[in-house]
């Protein structure tokens, strides 16, 4: 399998390093700075997998749609309006969008959205992420993916932080962003109930499982039809 990589900062380095660990793929190029300047410069490939930024996406979807390219999505801070360009190349090309694509992370969300379902609104629910220095958005992607899965009908006001004098808690979410260091990245959900405290929490110790997860979604993306996917469906699809 032969895979073409959006972006070639850090991210595709090391998806770069996992492939020349794993005999069934390889990167046969990059688009970035100092690499081909477009998809289009890569032939042969079965799939893409974007780690870059915005600015590329649409390039990226008119050639994945026109190549019927199978496509790998990591790339975050993406407009609504660019993601329901996503959700439109999905109905052509098999899409995997994820914000995170750690199997541990994907495990967090899913308990995380079963925990929520059975406190049923008993329990105040706080998201803390804590990420390295240099990331650029916050709240973190993977936070916004854990806040959809605790209360995907939006029913809850969302405090980012707090200060002041806020006052009594009220229907809320509260979501807290912490900055430092080369923390990889660690989300927690905590559940504070009357005299007792649920928290799921996960914690990265490298991008390198980053790379590993986006590598089998892009295994799964070749043999899945058209449609938009996630790491849920990578993970959990029979």
């Amino acid at each position: 399998m032969r895979i073409a990589v959006i972006g070639n900062g850090r991210m595709g380095r090391m998806i770069d390093a996992v492939c020349a660990q794993d005999d069934a793929i390889e990167v046969a190029g990059f688009v970035g700075p100092g690499a081909c300047a477009g998809l289009e410069e890569i032939a042969e490939i079965d799939a893409a997998v974007d780690f870059s930024y915005p600015g590329n996406l649409q390039g990226l979807l008119d050639n994945a749609v026109r190549r019927r390219l199978p496509l790998v999505i990591g790339t975050t801070g993406l407009s609504s309006e660019q993601g329901d360009a996503i959700r439109a190349a999905a109905s052509v090309i098999p899409i995997v969008w994820a914000n995170n694509f750690s199997t541990g992370v994907t495990v967090l969300t899913r308990l995380a959205r079963m925990a929520a379902e059975a406190l049923s609104g008993e329990f105040d629910i706080e998201i803390t992420e804590t990420h390295h220095s240099k990331k650029e958005d916050a709240p973190s992607g993977t936070a916004k993916m854990l806040l959809s899965a605790v209360d995907p009908q939006g029913e809850y006001a969302v405090v980012n932080g707090r200060e002041g004098r806020p006052g009594q808690r009220g229907h809320e979410i509260g979501m807290h962003a912490l900055r430092g260091g080369t923390v990889a990245g660690e989300h927690s959900v905590h559940f504070f109930g009357q005299m007792e405290e649920i928290e799921l929490r996960h914690r990265a110790d490298s991008r390198e499982i980053f790379a590993r997860g986006a590598l089998r979604a892009a295994k799964f993306a070749v043999q899945a039809k058209p449609g938009l996917y996630d790491m849920e469906d990578v993970l959990f699809t029979p």
